[in-house]
């Protein structure tokens, strides 16, 4: 039997997180069936669950792989420069949701994880590092500019990340139900809103 490549378990690891991200994106999470994602990629069975032990992993995979983007554009909106003030972060992860494949079914996402524990632990991870990453970028931003926040940087991070992460669900949902909601706008206000 021949020997698999890195190289190639890895290519065929992304054409199956590719494969679920559409079934997802058409279906929502818990519309779409193992069933479904085999049909979409076109594998056997066999060939994908030696890759990934379910949709649950599944699910994580694509999370991941959408967090890691916004987590690029991130520091390629830097790009050795001064970190990105907060208003800027946000506007940064917004635009980047907002063309996801995969951002229509947010929002239904996070009711279902409101009354289902499995989606609702989903979730939790993914917004963990999410609030992860927003910290980070905060806590950088409030050391290079001092005075511009009160207390620690560290403590104002905290504080203010998960106050902060509250307008993605605002965004995310008026541009689900609002026929008129003005995206750009939104993301616009946000460098005024927010400390800068």
């Amino acid at each position: 039997m021949p020997k698999v490549t890195e190289a190639y378990r890895t290519a065929r690891r992304d054409e199956i997180i590719d494969g679920a991200l559409r079934c997802f994106a058409v279906n929502g999470y818990q519309r779409t069936s193992m069933a479904d994602i085999i049909d979409e990629v076109g594998l056997s069975a066999g060939a994908i669950y030696g890759h990934f032990s379910g949709k649950k992993e599944l699910f994580a995979a694509v999370a991941g792989r959408v967090l890691a983007a916004r987590q690029g554009e991130l520091e390629a909106r830097r790009a050795g420069g001064d970190p990105l003030a907060p208003g800027e972060v946000m506007a940064t992860i917004l635009d980047g949701l907002r063309r996801e494949p995969f951002s229509g079914v947010i929002v239904q996402l996070w009711a279902e994880a409101a009354v289902d524990a499995e989606i609702r632990e989903l979730v939790e991870g993914v917004l963990g590092r999410v609030r992860a990453t927003v910290r980070t970028q905060f806590v950088e931003w409030a050391t290079a500019v001092p005075g511009r926040v009160e207390g620690d940087p560290d403590a104002w991070a905290a504080r203010f990340a998960p106050v902060a992460l509250g307008l993605v669900p605002g965004f995310m949902v008026q541009r689900a139900i609002v026929a008129d909601f003005d995206e750009d706008a939104y993301l616009g206000a946000l460098t005024e809103a927010l400390p800068h």
